[in-house]
Order: structure tokens, then C-alpha cells, then sequence
């Protein structure tokens, strides 16, 4: 498991392209056959991916997580952006089709994953938190989870928003977890942008043509950065940064959070015209 240090503002104002990179970016979360996972020390993220290929595959616990089990003490939601796929969880066994997600709740023990079709394998994403409360697992299919329609085509920030793990959705301890996808014509996201210090986010951008890459804006609103992103690749968002992109073409992207509360609206907004 890769261990990513929390970093504080101070540091990041010193900080080169390359270390801006390893410290907010992970690029190389997906590989066929392979769990991989790293621990961002914010909030004791664990983000990860799963492509099952010709066999399934077990997730296990870590070292790092000093746990007899991935989820003794932990949740996590998992979005297949692949082919269709299976996890079983504790010996039941749940079938997801593409874009569809679930929620693992705190205590489950024996997780694994595997794909419909090996030429077609599934992709799992997961997205884990610390929880103090149990809630059951659940599956939630695409088609039910909760639809917002924002943005329009003048600001080319025209999308829809599918919340799976929310309030009004998958309930959960902490974690907060749905995807956001553009319209053709539309790049921005997040924007006008804001900042919520009473929770950390995640977002993992998909659906990107090879032949383009969004420029994904992070850092306070009076010193902001840029990391040049590709497809499947993930930004690490501390409380104090805002997290906001625009890409070279329309794509789409999973984002997660985890903190104090779970209300989606909660955000301390940034005009545009404060940014720097």
C-alpha cells in the first residue's frame, strides 16, 4: 500500500511540479490482474483500483491498516467503470453492471471481485473511510441513483450529477460518493469553485479521450496551482484547497469525500473573480 503524507499549505507553496505531483496525484491506480491502494494520511483515505482479469481477486488487508480484515474498522464504495463484474461480500453475491456501485459497510470480511468476462473485465474503483457505525451493504444500480441536472452551455459547464452514497441515497458513516459527467461542448467542473474544511475530497477523472487531459485546479483561492491530468488518474483534495477542472474535451469524474458531515450543499463558496 503506498503511504501519501498529508501536506499542509505551507509546504505546498514551496513545492516543485514533481512534488506537487507525488504528494496529489496518483497515475497508475488501475492494472489488469492487480489490486492496487494507497493510505493518504487526510482523513486515513484509502483510495484504490481492481481490474479482475482471469481469476478473481481477494481484497485483503494491509500492514499500514493494522487490521484483520480491509473493513474491520472501515467502509468503503466501489463504482465499476468497466464491463460487468461481481463482488462478493461475506458469501452474497452482488452483480454489477457498469456504473453501478456499492456500499460495503463496517465489519464485512471477505471481499472479492471479479469480472463477467476477462476480454471485457470490470473496473473497480474503491474508495475507503474510517466509520464508527455500521451500516449494511447495498447495491445501488445506475439507474437509481440520484440524478442533478446543473450548468449550462454558455459557461461549458452544462453536466449531470449521479449520487450513489449519500443522505438521500446509500446511507454511510462518513463517505460521500457519486459521479459528475459533461455534456459534449462542456470542460469546466466546479466552478465557481469552493472549499469545505470540514471534509477532504477525492476525484478520479474518466471517460478522457488519450488524446486529451483536463487541468485539474487545486490550492486556496489566493495561490492556486494546476495538475495536468490524464485518463484514470486521481487529484487528492485537502480541506483547505479547492478542487475544480477543465478539460480539453468533455469527460467525466467520480468524486468522493469523507470528514465531519455529509451535506452535499456544504461548501464555502469562492467567487471567481478572488481566485489567483
Amino acid at each position: 500500500m503506498q503511504i501519501i503524507p498529508a501536506i499542509g499549505f505551507n509546504e505546498y507553496r514551496r513545492q516543485t511540479t514533481k512534488e506537487l505531483r507525488d504528494t496529489f496525484l496518483l497515475e497508475n491506480l488501475f492494472a489488469s490482474g492487480e489490486v492496487r491502494t494507497a493510505y493518504w494520511e487526510t482523513d486515513r483515505t484509502v483510495v484504490g483500483a481492481a481490474i479482475p482479469a482471469a481469476s478473481p481477486l481477494k481484497l485483503e488487508t494491509s500492514p499500514e491498516l493494522a487490521s484483520e480484515h480491509f473493513c474491520e474498522r472501515r467502509e468503503m464504495g466501489i463504482l465499476n467503470l468497466g464491463g460487468s463484474g461481481a463482488i462478493s461480500v461475506d458469501g452474497t453475491l452482488y452483480s454489477l453492471a457498469p456504473l453501478d456501485a456499492l456500499y460495503v459497510g463496517r465489519g464485512s470480511r471477505d471481499i472479492v471481485l471479479a469480472s463477467d468476462n476477462p476480454e471485457t473485465p470490470a473496473n473497480f474503483y474503491l474508495i475507503s473511510y474510517p466509520a464508527h457505525a455500521v451500516h449494511p451493504t447495498v447495491l445501488v444500480r445506475h439507474a437509481e441513483a440520484k440524478k442533478i441536472l446543473l450548468g449550462a452551455p454558455e459557461t461549458a459547464n452544462q453536466r449531470t450529477i449521479f449520487q450513489y452514497i449519500h443522505e438521500d441515497a446509500a446511507r454511510s458513516c462518513q463517505l460521500v460518493m457519486g459521479f459528475t459527467r459533461l455534456d459534449s461542448g462542456s470542460v469546466w467542473n466546479t466552478m465557481p469553485a469552493h472549499t469545505h474544511l470540514r471534509r477532504s475530497e477525492v476525484y478520479l477523472y474518466f471517460n478522457l479521450p488519450e488524446d486529451a487531459a483536463v487541468f485539474h485546479f487545486m490550492g486556496p483561492a489566493e495561490e492556486t496551482r494546476h495538475l495536468l491530468m490524464h485518463d484514470r488518474q486521481v487529484a487528492l483534495s485537502p480541506s483547505w484547497s479547492i478542487h475544480s477542472g477543465s478539460g480539453t474535451k468533455a469527460y467525466s469524474f467520480v468524486w468522493a469525500m469523507g470528514g465531519e458531515n455529509q451535506r452535499f450543499a456544504d461548501m464555502d463558496s469562492v467567487a471567481i473573480r478572488d481566485l489567483r
